[in-house]
């Protein structure tokens, strides 16, 4: 996988844009990709030094309209944590 396949999209809410402070960005990523993968992706990317990788499955979400009901897509979310070094993605410092 190329890393443009590996990472899908940054995911933009309250709770992740409160980690950019702490060099701590969140993406949505392929659901097969490895911690080494997402690392190696980012790294290639935005041209960045990469501490920690962390990875967890986001379940999909049941909703309903009207008498209709289904879930959301289920998907796997990456939190990538630079090193104090490493300059800051800019993509993320233009949302703060």
């Amino acid at each position: 996988m190329t890393a443009h396949e590996i990472i899908l999209r940054p995911v933009i809410s309250e709770k992740a844009m409160s980690g950019v402070a702490n060099k701590a960005y969140t993406f949505q990523v392929a659901p097969r990709a490895t911690k080494l993968d997402i690392k190696n992706a980012v790294e290639e990317l935005f041209g960045v030094k990469v501490r920690k990788v962390n990875t967890l499955h986001v379940r999909g979400h049941l909703r309903r309209q009207g008498r209709n009901q289904g879930y959301t897509p289920a998907w796997k979310k990456a939190i990538v944590s630079l090193t104090e070094d490493s300059k800051s993605i800019e993509f993320f410092d233009g949302m703060l």
